[in-house]
């Protein structure tokens, strides 16, 4: 078989083709190995494949003398929260996210329902190439319990979070689009919570998505059309683990995964001034609600892991990823899109606006991805040559190279799984965003 695609944080592979229950089990060992003794917390999305990778992660942590809790589906968010209440020594989430159904992976928590740090996943990723492992004898098998009481915590921890019966007298009427992942189930019960008249589209966790999982705009237009002929107030699009979340505005207009993250951050400064962290491919509205209100913004390489790094590192009050991946350190260190909904509605009732004012308010920007062929040794070479073609612009290497200018900016980093590096431009418009991201393409493609 084809190799999986690992990184330090996890794995994801096509069932049958480059993730077996074999590379699974050997996974889920080097996981063992590192993390400290106490039972492992095991979870899935909705997929087809899921409920046989979580059979062969049972089945090889228990031979490796550990005891697994079994959560069945359950959102990613709600894995790091459950974990830590059960006080579990780490937690598997089989998902690819948002890849499309022949998918599937597996996401790594430590004990601090958080995704691996980085140093961690390095020694996972050693022990896995290595190979060794210590099944044990049939004394000591551990045991296969089940987790019955599993979103009641994550959903108090964020009802704490908002103006609960000031959302209720809005009486809200909203769309969720959990296309058939695992977000249906707690999210249709948060908004019945907050006293949402709930539409709910893909509520069976089945994996059988309606639309491609990724809610971008061009893979949620029907969605966009439910939302604008049902008349509700706000759309709300998650991915197939409920990580992310992309808005839609009354007129069933798209907002995006950008803007969730923003206007989060804007109504939670409201109330509460403090740093905040984004990665540094997020857009600048976030660097201008930070001015704003007077607060400093860090930003981290992109990964959720590095996220959350520099969120503890730096104290924050709230981060993300402009993916649509909300992070708030009071309910969890996880990106969260039930969050997402229940602060958006929460500023929607706080200022008696809606959706589409929230979202017009802030300074509005474009971005434009694509991405380049370039062998990894070459690399170097082409960023170099960007920083010394744009040398009016402000560099920064944190996470392959970053060039700012005042009113837009450039992001160029390899891929970590394919021999490809990734651009992506924001500007005050599309054109110059694009025109960005070619002339970055054009000077890539001379030198690499």
């Amino acid at each position: 078989m084809a190799e999986p695609i690992i990184s330090v944080s996890g794995l994801r592979g096509v069932i049958g083709e480059s993730l077996s229950p074999l590379t699974a089990m050997r996974y889920v060992a080097a996981f063992s190995a590192v993390v400290p003794k106490g039972e492992i917390l095991v979870a899935r999305d909705g997929r087809q494949s899921g409920r046989m990778l979580a059979d062969a992660v049972h089945a090889a942590l228990n031979a490796l003398g550990r005891t697994t809790v079994d959560a069945d589906v359950l959102p990613t968010p709600t894995t790091g929260v459950l974990l830590r209440r059960l006080g579990c020594a780490g937690g598997v989430q089989i998902t690819a996210s948002h890849n499309p159904m022949q998918y599937n992976g597996l996401k790594l928590f430590s004990a601090q329902g958080r995704v691996v740090p980085n140093h961690l996943g390095a020694q996972i990723l050693e022990a896995y190439r290595e190979g060794n492992i210590p099944w044990v004898s049939h004394w000591d098998v551990g045991d296969r319990t089940t987790c019955t009481e599993k979103h009641e915590h994550h959903l108090l921890a964020i009802l704490k979070r908002v103006e609960v019966e000031r959302i209720r007298q809005r009486r809200f009427r909203v769309l969720l689009d959990a296309n058939h992942g695992a977000g249906a189930a707690l999210g249709q019960r948060l908004l019945e919570s907050l006293g949402c008249d709930v539409i709910v589209l893909g509520g069976l966790s089945d994996g059988r998505f309606d639309h491609p999982p990724e809610p971008l705009a061009e893979n949620v237009v029907s969605v966009c059309e439910s939302v604008a002929r049902h008349k509700v107030d706000a759309g709300f699009c998650q991915d197939p683990d409920a990580d992310r979340l992309a808005l839609i505005d009354e007129t069933g207009r798209y907002v995006g995964e950008e803007y969730t993250v923003a206007i989060c951050i804007n109504h939670v400064l409201q109330r509460q001034r403090g740093p905040i962290v984004v990665n540094c491919a997020s857009s600048r509205v976030n660097d201008d609600i930070a001015r704003r209100y007077g607060v400093p913004l860090f930003r981290s390489a992109v990964g959720e892991p590095n996220v959350v790094d520099c969120m503890l590192e730096h104290n924050a009050v709230f981060g993300g990823e402009g993916n649509g991946g909300p992070i708030d350190p009071q309910v969890g260190l996880v990106r969260d899109s039930f969050v997402g909904m229940a602060l958006v509605l929460d500023a929607m009732a706080a200022r008696g606006m809606k959706l589409s004012q929230l979202a017009d308010e802030l300074p509005r920007y474009h971005i434009v991805k694509s991405k380049a062929t370039v062998p990894p040794e070459k690399v170097p070479a082409a960023l170099d040559a960007l920083e010394k073609h744009f040398a009016e612009s402000v560099p920064d290497r944190l996470d392959g190279l970053r060039l700012d200018w005042p009113d837009r900016w450039l992001l160029v980093r390899p891929s970590n799984t394919e021999p490809v590096v990734r651009v992506i431009a924001e500007a005050p418009t599309a054109e110059q965003a694009r025109q960005l991201a070619n002339a970055a393409a054009e000077i890539i493609k001379r030198h690499g």
